[in-house]
C-alpha cells in the first residue's frame, strides 16, 4: 500500500511531500533493479546496471532458464524465482568447477500470537515448495535464512521464545534431511541451537547437512549485536567454533552469520581457511542497515577471492507486547521491515540483482569455483598482504599498555609568537 503525505503551500495549494510504501516495496516496485529497469531508457539501464552490478568476465551475467516444475511452484506459491550464471575463464589444466547454489528468503507464515507449534509447522509447510523448486532446478547447495524456524523475536527479550531452540538433530534437521537425500543437496540450516551437553545453553548456529542426509558439522555465530532492538545477547552469546570451512561434495563452504558481516577480519578468517563460498544468513531491517547491505558482502567477496551468498528475511513481524530500543523513543511492537534483497557476489566484483524486497524468494546461481583462484592470481591479495605486520599490530593492541602509533606535527601545538 502507498501512504501519501501532503502539505499546504502558502497559496493554499496541497502538494505531495513524499510517499511511503507500507508494503515494503521500493516506490511500488519489488526491488531497485525493477524500478530502474521500468523507468530508464534501455541504454541508460544497461549502463547503470554495469556500474551497480559489475561485469562477469567482461559481460553482463547470463540468466538461467527455470525448469517448468520450479516455475509452476513459484507461480502457485507466489515466490520470486531468479537464476543467473557466473562464469570463469576456460583453463587448460583444470575443468570448470560449476556448482549450482540456492538462497531462500521468506516471511513467517502465521502471526506471532499463534501457538508456537503451529507457527513452526506453518513455516515448514511454506518452505517445502521452495525447497522442492530448488531441488527441481538441480541446486547442489541450498542456504536458508537466519533462525528460519521462528519469528526473529530477540528484540522482545522475552524468554518464552527460547522454546523454539532445538538440538542439532531436532525437528528442523529431520525435516531438511529428507530433502538433502531426495535431491542430493547440501543444506545450510541456521537455527537456534539448544546445547544439551552444556547445560542446555543456547547458540545461534548454522548446521551443514550433507547431500547424504548426514550432519557434516556446525558453526556458531561469532559476533552478537547489541544495537537498538537487536538485543540478542539476552538469548545467546558469541560462538566458540572459530571459522570452520566445510568440505562438501560440491565445494568448500563457510557461514558468516548475520552481524559477522560487519567485521572484516571475520570474513578474512573464513578465506584463510580456504572457503570458496561463504553464506551470510541474516535478519536485518531497512532503517538500520539497508545502505550497507549491497556493499559489505560484495566487498568481502572481492577482498577474499570467494563467492558470497547473502540472505535476508522478508516482512514485518509484530509481537504481542511492545518493547523499547533504549533510545528514549516510544515502545513499539515490531522491528521494522525485513527487506529481503538476497543476492550473490563474486570475487570479480560482479553480483546478481537482488530478490524482491517484499516477497518470499528463491535465488539460484551457477558458480564456477575456478574463478576464485583466477582472481587470486590476478590481484595477488594473498601474496601482497602483510599478515605478519597485521599480527604484530593486533598483538600490541591487545596489551593493556597499548599506545596508538600516532605521529603529531611538532608545530601543531606551538604557540604563535
Amino acid at each position: 500500500m502507498e501512504k501519501v503525505h501532503n502539505m499546504k503551500t502558502e497559496n493554499g495549494e496541497v502538494k505531495e511531500e513524499f510517499k511511503a510504501y507500507t508494503d515494503g516495496s521500493v516506490c511500488g516496485y519489488e526491488s531497485l533493479h525493477h524500478l530502474l529497469k521500468e523507468n530508464l531508457k534501455p541504454q541508460h539501464f544497461q549502463e547503470v546496471s554495469r556500474l551497480l552490478l559489475g561485469l562477469n568476465g567482461g559481460k553482463v551475467l547470463d540468466t538461467v532458464t527455470h525448469s517448468e516444475s520450479a516455475t509452476a511452484l513459484s507461480l502457485e506459491h507466489d515466490f520470486d524465482l531468479q537464476a543467473f550464471c557466473f562464469r570463469a575463464d576456460r583453463e587448460q589444466l583444470r575443468e570448470p568447477r560449476v556448482v549450482r547454489v540456492g538462497l531462500i528468503q521468506n516471511s513467517i507464515a502465521l502471526p506471532t500470537t499463534a501457538p508456537f507449534s503451529d507457527q513452526k509447522t506453518a513455516i515448514f509447510k511454506k518452505l517445502e515448495p521452495m525447497i522442492d523448486a530448488a531441488g527441481a532446478s538441480g541446486v547442489n547447495i541450498l542456504c536458508l535464512q537466519e533462525a528460519w524456524t521462528m519469528p526473529f523475536a530477540f528484540c522482545t527479550r522475552e524468554k518464552r521464545w527460547c522454546e523454539f531452540a532445538e538440538s542439532v538433530d531436532g525437528e528442523s534437521t529431520q525435516f531438511l534431511q529428507k530433502f538433502a537425500l531426495k535431491y542430493n543437496m547440501v543444506i545450510v540450516s541456521p537455527i537456534i541451537e539448544r546445547d544439551i551437553n552444556h547445560g542446555e545453553s543456547l547458540w545461534n548456529t548454522a548446521l551443514v547437512i550433507g547431500n547424504h542426509g548426514n550432519i557434516i558439522g556446525k558453526h556458531r555465530k561469532n559476533h552478537i549485536p547489541r544495537v537498538g532492538d537487536f538485543n540478542e545477547s539476552t538469548y545467546y552469546m558469541e560462538g566458540n567454533t572459530g571459522h570452520p570451512v566445510f568440505e562438501t561434495a560440491f565445494g568448500k563452504i563457510a557461514i558468516n552469520i548475520c552481524y559477522g558481516r560487519h567485521h572484516p577480519l571475520n570474513w578474512l578468517a573464513f578465506g584463510l581457511n580456504g572457503a570458496e563460498i561463504v553464506f551470510n544468513p541474516s535478519a536485518t531491517v531497512g532503517e538500520l542497515s539497508e545502505p550497507m547491505w549491497p556493499i559489505e558482502a560484495r566487498n568481502a567477496a572481492i577482498a577474499n577471492s570467494y563467492f558470497v551468498g547473502s540472505i535476508n528475511r522478508v516482512g514485518t513481524e509484530t509481537f504481542p507486547n511492545p518493547f523499547t530500543s533504549g533510545d528514549g523513543k516510544a515502545a513499539h511492537a515490531d522491528f521494522g521491515h525485513f527487506y529481503g534483497s538476497s543476492y550473490f557476489s563474486a570475487p570479480d566484483a560482479s553480483c546478481t540483482p537482488s530478490l524482491s524486497r517484499n516477497r518470499d524468494g528463491l535465488l539460484i546461481s551457477d558458480l564456477d569455483l575456478n574463478l576464485c583462484r583466477q582472481l587470486k592470481d590476478k590481484w595477488g591479495f594473498r601474496m601482497t598482504a602483510r599478515y605478519d605486520m597485521y599480527a604484530e599490530t593486533l598483538a600490541h593492541y591487545l596489551k593493556p599498555d597499548f599506545e596508538p602509533q600516532v605521529i603529531s606535527d611538532p608545530l601543531l601545538h606551538k604557540k604563535s609568537s
